[in-house]
């Protein structure tokens, strides 16, 4: 099957460490949950649902979630690649960045950063740029919205304000590509 306009290729999850608000950390999840989130995760963070009322999809029951002790506990699956949202002087601004097509994003707590431990763990730092630190939840939907403006199948905007849409081309398949030379028996 192809990926349509709707879909894309690839996976994420997202994730919270140390966070203290389980009403930030369930906005997040209904947020992840719409822009199709694989899994969930919380990194030395005390997350019950109960407690997010926030989070109206439940999201937190439809999809994994992963409860880690500590950044040196945290498991991804193989090939994964752990992204940071943090505002670091030497982090990748989220506009120019190119998300990977397996990645898990993480976010650090309200009031705080990511911990030393897991930044060190981190493939990628991107940072919104912004002027000043963001709502938790806000910014890991912005994240997630450049992942999938990003990576997914739109058409182009029109060029001036309000101007007609741009219909997307419908996708030509070309003909196959063969990867190996296929061995040839004498």
């Amino acid at each position: 099957m192809q990926p349509t306009q709707t879909q894309m290729r690839g996976y994420f999850g997202i994730g919270v460490e140390g966070l203290s608000k389980a009403v930030n950390a369930g906005n997040l999840f209904r947020c992840a949950q719409g822009f199709g989130a694989s899994f969930l995760f919380t990194i030395g963070a005390a997350y019950a649902r109960r407690d997010a009322p926030t989070d109206t999809s439940n999201a937190a029951g439809q999809l994994p979630l992963y409860e880690f002790a500590s950044a040196e506990a945290m498991r991804l699956p193989e090939g994964c690649q752990l992204v940071g949202l943090e505002l670091l002087d030497d982090a990748i601004e989220l506009p120019t960045f190119c998300h990977p097509r397996r990645a898990a994003y993480v976010l650090g707590p309200e009031r705080g950063s990511l911990s030393p431990a897991l930044v060190a763990r981190c493939d990628f730092v991107v940072k919104i740029p912004t002027s000043f630190a963001i709502n938790v939840a806000v910014a890991g939907a912005i994240a997630m919205y450049d992942r999938m403006a990003s990576l997914r199948r739109f058409a182009e905007r029109p060029l001036f304000p309000g101007g007609p849409p741009v219909p997307l081309p419908e996708h030509v398949f070309g003909r196959p590509i063969r990867r190996r030379k296929t061995p040839t028996h004498e």
